[in-house]
This record gives structure tokens, C-alpha cells and sequence, in this order.
């Protein structure tokens, strides 16, 4: 029934197609760190202009928290107008009561995964986030890792990481906020911790507060609420889908700045957290 093929064709083929896109992502346009709701929203907006995106994630999974809801339930929350960005990407959901959205977690995400890689974004998952580059006195791309490679003791695990360049790097990693913190742990960022659970005010704030937070680094989603000491929000993710394509739109003007793309027009987006 299948086509004869053999172990060793297999192998090759894994490994000339992965370092094929590899090599040519080591330079892009932007980096990603965090595969989660907003990290994968501003890849799929970057991607669909034609902007070169990678996106670095730690786990096998992409994703993050928006697989799943509040206490292990798999039913996930929106508040308006977080459905313009539902229906932009075709995930389905009901309206539980005025301004409130359900929707099932494991449908959302596949959706949104899938806009992304249909995007062109590419992405290296078991990947960790080591080190930013730092030149011209701003970031200049990513330092990574085998993910494996921290769990194992360090006495066998002396094995050096490598170097991503890219124009834009945007910190998408959530309450960890790991790209930011490897600036403040040298002095160079001094940074917040997040707050007690607020939805109503954190996911207007973080919004509003995404954006270029040091030069050459943005920072985006749950990272925003450590880095400027807002309200965490819980399992509701409007405000995920919204940063990240706040994020996206920040990118696209330092682009321009830089000459890498022509400067969009702005966006209602743009005016609504102005």
C-alpha cells in the first residue's frame, strides 16, 4: 500500500529540509520568543505582509496557555472586541452573555497555529531562549538552545548555543517575560512583576503598554503585565489577541524606520489604545 522507502531516505529528508529553512532563518526580519496567543498573532500579521518571522519556543507544543482555560477546563473566555480577531481567523465561538466569548481551547488554538504556518511564519519549537544579541546599542537577534540541553546536569551539558540575528525581537514569553529579564539582570532594564488578578483593568493596560520597551525589543502579551507591573488577567485571552497585533504593527514601523518595509497606515487598533 505504501510507497517503498527506506530508514536512511527518511533521515535525510529530515535532516536537508530542517537545515535548509534553517540556515536561511538565522537571519530574519524579527524574532519571536514565545510561541503563545500573541506571539503567534504578530507572526501571523508580520508574515502576511512579507516580513521574514521566526518564532522560538521552549516547549514541543505550540500554543502556550491558550489550549485550555481557568482550572484544567478547556473552555476559553474573550471579552469584546476580541471577536474581530476570532472571526478574522475563522476560530468559532458563542456569546455567553453581553460582551462576554466561549470558545473551545483546543479548536482556538489549532486555528490560530494554523493561520500562522499559513502564514509563512516558521517556527523552532524545543527551543530555549539563552541570550539576547547585543549590538549598536540595541538587540540584534536571539541566543538559543536545545531545550533538553538545561535539564540535563550541568557537568554533562557544556554545550554552547547559537546565534539568531534579526532586526526586531519581541518578547512574547508570557509571565516570565525571559527576554526582558535577560536585559535587567545586567542592569540595562529595570522591570515590574505582575499583579493581583484584575481582568477588567489588565487587558486594556496590557494592550495599551505593548510596544517597544527597550531598543530593538518589544514586548508583548502576559510579558507586558511583569515587565510594567500590571494586573494579571487569568484565563480570559482578548487581550492576548490584541497585543499581538499591537506588537505586529510596532514591528512594522521600526521596519521602516529601518528600511526593511514600507510603513503601514494606521490602524484602528492603533486608534482605539491610543
Amino acid at each position: 500500500m505504501f510507497k517503498k522507502v527506506s530508514e536512511a531516505q527518511i533521515s535525510k529528508a529530515i535532516v536537508s529540509e530542517f537545515t535548509k529553512w534553517f540556515e536561511d532563518y538565522i537571519i530574519s526580519d524579527v524574532i519571536i520568543v514565545g510561541g503563545g496567543p500573541s506571539g503567534l498573532v504578530a507572526g501571523r500579521d508580520l508574515s502576511r505582509q512579507g516580513v521574514k518571522t521566526l518564532i522560538v519556543e521552549a516547549n514541543n507544543y505550540i500554543g502556550g496557555g491558550f489550549w485550555i482555560g481557568g482550572y484544567l477546563m478547556n473552555t476559553i473566555t474573550f471579552r469584546s472586541p476580541a471577536e474581530t480577531v476570532l472571526d478574522e481567523i475563522g476560530i468559532p465561538y458563542r456569546e455567553r452573555e453581553d460582551g462576554l466569548l466561549v470558545a473551545d481551547g483546543p479548536h482556538a488554538c489549532s486555528k490560530l497555529i494554523a493561520s500562522a504556518c499559513d502564514a509563512g511564519v516558521k517556527i523552532l519549537n524545543m527551543t530555549r531562549f539563552d541570550d539576547v544579541v547585543y549590538r549598536n546599542k540595541r538587540v540584534e537577534g536571539a541566543v538559543i538552545n536545545w531545550t533538553p540541553v538545561a535539564a540535563l546536569p550541568r557537568q554533562i551539558t557544556c554545550v554552547d548555543p547559537i546565534s539568531m540575528e534579526s532586526k526586531v525581537v519581541i518578547d512574547a514569553t508570557g509571565h516570565d517575560a525571559c527576554v526582558c529579564r535577560s536585559l535587567e539582570k545586567r542592569h540595562m532594564l529595570k522591570l515590574a512583576t505582575f499583579g493581583p488578578m484584575d481582568a477588567d483593568t489588565s487587558e486594556d493596560l496590557v494592550v495599551k503598554r505593548t510596544g517597544e520597551i527597550f531598543p530593538g525589543l518589544i514586548v508583548a502579551g502576559m510579558a507586558v503585565s511583569t515587565a510594567y507591573g500590571i494586573p494579571r488577567m487569568g484565563p480570559t485571552f482578548g487581550g492576548m489577541l490584541l497585543s499581538g497585533k499591537k506588537a505586529a504593527e510596532v514591528a512594522m514601523k521600526m521596519l521602516s524606520k529601518d528600511g526593511t518595509k514600507p510603513q503601514p497606515a494606521a490602524t484602528k487598533l492603533e486608534a482605539a489604545v491610543a
